[in-house]
């Protein structure tokens, strides 16, 4: 999917009008068309402002992962990456029990 086409996506998703995203960056609202339309493309500085705003990585917006992590799920896997290891050990055996056991329940309802 193109920077565009994810930027109008998520821009959507957050209820947001061009407007708002515009007055947000400094400029107006065509411009954010534009780079929805792919006509244009944001320097680094703009599509990181962008990505800030929207809430989610620039590398989703840019299309290098499809997987998309809001900062508050970014900000606790940064957390957890500067935990000691033994308790990241305990904290993943959580999660995967957690994971294990979601999986199950799915497949047997």
């Amino acid at each position: 999917m193109s920077f565009g086409k994810r930027l109008a996506e998520v821009r959507k998703d957050k209820s947001l009008s061009q407007e708002e995203v515009a007055k947000h960056l400094g400029t107006k609202a065509p411009v954010i068309g534009r780079y929805e339309r792919d006509e244009m493309k944001p320097s680094i500085e703009t599509a990181t402002k962008l990505a800030d705003l929207l809430e989610v990585s620039l590398d989703y917006l840019v299309g290098k992962t499809d997987i998309e992590i809001d900062n508050t799920t970014l900000q606790r896997i940064l957390e957890v990456q500067n935990l000691p290891v033994e308790v990241k050990e305990k904290l993943f055996y959580f999660i995967d029990m957690s994971i294990r056991d979601f999986k199950a329940k799915k497949a047997y309802s």
